[in-house]
């Protein structure tokens, strides 16, 4: 394909990426906060200030439209810093909520909407995850191939969501939610550090943990 056409693709990717984690956020802090289970409500907000990551994103493959990029602008960096201290506050939030849960012995009713909307996503990430990888190696371009890794990163909580609400439908045991929560809590802590970070430096790094290939 044409660079044009590899742009064009990398745009529908941006745009896909957004309107999923949209709809996935709705539906899992829905479902979260009716059956009282914490690890799905923190994976919905985590869908949420994703789609504040893919904005940042959109707006990148837009210039790359027009020109080559080197470093972020000044909407990206904003981007960049408000994704990076709402992660940062969704760990906070997910790690008290957790001492809450244990203090008051409280514990999901269910987590079978967890299992599907778990399921869902991995199928999702990992498609969209290897669509941008291929897009990003084809147009040279670190800051897709960054996307890719991000979106790897949600990939892992997906299954962390999974193993947590499969293994608490099986068990009925409160702690594994609070596990689970714990676990979306850390991966949250780290890319919101990442994103602080690319948004000091300015450098279009590969992020969220992972190296360019």
């Amino acid at each position: 394909m044409t660079r044009e056409k590899w742009l064009n693709t990398a745009l529908w990717l941006s745009i896909i990426t957004i309107a999923y984690n949209i709809i996935e956020g709705l539906v899992s802090v829905y479902f979260g906060s009716a059956d009282d289970t914490l690890v799905l409500l923190g994976f919905g907000v985590d869908s949420f200030v994703e789609v504040i990551s893919g904005i940042g994103i959109l707006h990148m493959v837009l210039r790359m439209q027009h020109s080559v990029i080197k470093d972020f602008d000044k909407f990206e960096r904003l981007a960049l810093r408000i994704t990076g201290v709402s992660f940062i506050l969704l760990a906070i939030g997910l790690v008290a909520g957790s001492i809450l849960n244990i203090v008051n012995k409280s514990k999901p009713e269910t987590t079978l909407a967890g299992i599907i909307i778990a399921a869902i996503s991995i199928l999702t990430m990992y498609f969209l995850m290897n669509f941008k990888l291929n897009t990003g190696k084809a147009l040279n371009s670190k800051a897709i191939i960054a996307d890719a890794n991000c979106t790897r990163t949600c990939l892992y909580l997906s299954f962390i969501l999974l193993i947590s609400s499969l293994l608490y439908e099986f068990f009925q045991i409160s702690y594994i939610d609070v596990a689970g929560s714990l676990g979306i809590a850390w991966y949250a802590f780290s890319e919101g550090r990442e994103s602080l970070e690319k948004a000091k430096k300015n450098q279009l790094s590969c992020g969220c943990g992972e190296n360019c290939h």
